[in-house]
C-alpha cells in the first residue's frame, strides 16, 4: 500500500513541476520591447490623428453622421470623436491601456455598423466604398480588442 502511495506522490510531484513549467515559459507580454512601442505609436497615433481630424472637420461631421441616421449626431459626434482621441491617445502613451483600448473598441463597435451600413446602399460604387470603410473599421476593432487583451495583463 505504502508503495502505491509512493508512486502516486512521485507522479503527482513530477505533474506540478510540468505545470509550474509551463507557468514559467508563459510570460506576459513584453509592452516594454521596441516592437510593442512602435506598434502603440502607429495605432494610437493614426487613431489620435482620426480624431483631430473630426473635431478639425465637426460640422461636416456631425452633417454625414445625420445623413446617415446616427441618433444626435450634434451631441453623439464629439462624445466619440473624444473617446478615440482619448483612447488613441492612451494607447500611444500606454497609459490607462485598459480603459484607453476600451474606449477604442467601444468607438469601432458602436459606430461602424451605423456609418458604414454597406448592406442596404443600391448603388453599387458607394456600397462597394462602404464596405471597404466597414471592413477596416472591423480590422481596427480588432487590433483594439489585441491591445485590451494586453493591457489586462500589463
Amino acid at each position: 500500500m505504502s508503495l502505491l502511495g509512493s508512486e502516486s506522490s512521485e507522479s503527482d510531484a513530477r505533474t506540478d513541476r510540468h505545470a509550474d513549467q509551463g507557468r514559467r515559459e508563459e510570460a506576459p507580454p513584453k509592452t516594454h520591447s521596441t516592437s510593442f512601442k512602435l506598434a502603440r505609436a502607429l495605432f494610437g497615433g493614426v487613431l489620435a490623428f482620426m480624431a483631430a481630424d473630426n473635431f478639425r472637420n465637426l460640422d461636416q461631421m456631425v452633417g454625414y453622421a445625420e445623413s446617415q441616421g446616427a441618433p444626435k449626431p450634434e451631441t453623439t459626434v464629439p462624445f466619440v470623436s473624444g473617446s478615440l482621441l482619448f483612447g488613441g491617445l492612451g494607447i500611444a502613451a500606454w497609459k490607462l491601456p485598459r480603459l484607453a483600448a476600451g474606449a477604442v473598441v467601444t468607438f469601432f463597435a458602436s459606430i461602424t455598423p451605423v456609418m458604414h451600413d454597406f448592406w442596404s446602399i443600391d448603388d453599387e460604387e458607394q456600397k462597394q466604398q462602404q464596405q471597404i470603410h466597414f471592413l477596416k473599421n472591423a480590422a481596427l476593432l480588432g487590433a483594439a480588442l489585441a491591445f485590451l487583451r494586453v493591457g489586462q495583463d500589463d
